[in-house]
């Protein structure tokens, strides 16, 4: 369950800075009141839940990416480890 533990963090908290960082780079240049549907209508948000939903897009997304990193990376031996014969 360690192992587990420290893989999450090594993963999540990595992530959660990018999004940060990400998340004021985009709303230096982006007003969210100004932010529309694909049908043209002004969204229903207040500026909070923009940046709030944004992050946790952001985060989700960099949280996959650095996943796959880190399952890509892993040995057979350490995919196998716990796989039993036949």
């Amino acid at each position: 369950m360690k192992r587990i533990a420290r893989r999450s963090a090594a993963i999540l908290w990595p992530a959660f800075l990018v999004a940060a960082v990400l998340e004021i780079l985009v709303f230096a240049f982006v007003d969210p009141l100004t932010l529309h549907t694909a049908s043209g209508q002004a969204l229903a948000l207040s500026s909070s839940a923009v940046y709030s939903i944004a992050f946790f897009v952001f985060w989700a997304c960099i949280s996959t990416a650095c996943a796959l990193t880190v399952l890509l990376e892993r040995s057979a031996e350490d995919l196998n480890e716990g796989a039993t014969p036949g």
